[in-house]
């Protein structure tokens, strides 16, 4: 499938990167409002650079899009990008508006077009590894999740030095002005409503707990650097999700069921391990086995494409399940209704004040499958 990036910064080289692991993708152009940051990626990976977005939109060998732009400028992109009638995968979240998230989808149904939004880690051995063992009812009944996605002290890292493959710096000032629930939060949401189902509430505390950092000219808004949420989901599951750029480095998820729990150590990571413990009963005591049993990871999975944080993720693969999905005339895994309902709870927790709040969630999804290799 011939698709195009519009928005050629830090994060779409990441998702360049793994082209050769996709041969039915094809990066056919790319475009940037900044001209020579458009040049530099398009040389760097050889492909064709677009004029202007019209001149992209206008092209019929493109069938999807990949918006890669800033946040504030993803509905705008998307919305062009449907009207022009393409099929769109969206960085997150869908838009910074609830209101037009809404808009979006609708739009798409009524086009008969797909829309899809990351993160996609849900797709990686480690998550279907858990789901599996989840269906299977290995641990039970789920009764809590605990959560997290910490992302370590970033304002005392050396954000500055930070360059992509061909060369753009990290945004670290849109990165801050946007706050780690909105860029991250979606990596442990998405997991948990695929696991779980639709939630229907959020009652969440989102706090800046580093106002100065280290930025010249000062920001002009300083997003949440910390959120706590309590995620309630249909099904009875409750989940708590820390999320922060002030705690040391801490992407695990433990469900915990009435056997047993699950452990997944690194949500980013595709291969990460998970384990299995379970509690035993002696006499009248309840205690948790100390011996841990690390499940077999399915699927055959990629080869190592990073030796750290974000550079070891496929960023691709959601990409390649919508040109799936179009191909095989499905809907995909991470459809416009899962990603709406998946950045909605995520809105719901970003934008909740330090005296807390609780948001009541309308959207839902229909069950999605688990990967063909994954079934059983």
């Amino acid at each position: 499938m011939r698709m195009a990036f519009v928005g050629c910064g830090f994060v779409a080289d990441l998702y360049a990167r793994t082209l050769g692991l996709h041969d039915s993708l094809e990066l056919a152009g790319v475009y940037d409002r900044d001209a020579q940051r458009a040049q530099r990626f398009a040389a760097h990976w050889s492909t064709s650079r677009y004029e202007s977005l019209d001149h992209l939109l206008a092209d019929p060998r493109i069938e999807l899009v990949v918006n890669l732009t800033s946040p504030s400028a993803h509905y705008e992109v998307s919305r062009r990008s449907l009207e022009a009638g393409k099929h769109v995968y969206t960085e997150k979240p869908i838009s910074l508006d609830p209101g037009r998230m809404h808009e979006l989808v609708a739009q798409a149904e009524a086009l008969g077009l797909q829309l899809a939004a990351a993160p996609c880690s849900l797709l990686g051995e480690a998550a279907q590894t858990a789901w599996h063992a989840l269906r299977r009812g290995r641990i039970g009944p789920v009764r809590l999740v605990y959560a997290e996605m910490d992302d370590g002290p970033v304002h005392q890292m050396a954000y500055r030095s930070w360059l992509s493959a061909s060369g753009t710096a990290w945004p670290y000032r849109s990165e801050f002005e946007t706050g780690c629930t909105l860029e991250h939060a979606g990596y442990q949401v998405s997991w948990l409503a695929a696991f779980f189902g639709p939630a229907v509430g959020v009652t969440a505390v989102s706090t800046v707990q580093i106002p100065d950092k280290g930025v010249e000219p000062p920001l002009e808004r300083d997003a949440p650097d910390f959120s706590l949420a309590c995620i309630r989901f249909a099904s009875g599951v409750v989940a708590r999700l820390t999320c922060s750029i002030v705690a040391s480095r801490d992407h695990s998820l433990r469900i915990i069921g009435d056997d047993g729990i699950l452990t997944v150590a690194d949500t980013w990571l595709y291969r990460s391990p998970v384990y299995l413990q379970r509690w035993h009963r002696l006499r009248r005591r309840l205690f948790l086995s100390p011996w841990r049993h690390r499940l077999p990871l399915l699927g055959r999975g990629n080869p190592r494409i990073g030796r750290r944080g974000a550079a070891q993720i496929d960023f691709l693969r959601g990409v390649r399940e919508l040109a799936d999905a179009l191909r095989e005339e499905r809907p995909s895994r991470l459809s416009a209704r899962f990603s709406l309902h998946v950045n909605e709870i995520v809105l719901a927790i970003h934008e909740a004040t330090e005296k807390g709040a609780t948001r009541e969630i309308s959207s839902s999804f229909d069950p999605i499958e688990p990967m063909e290799w994954a079934r059983g």
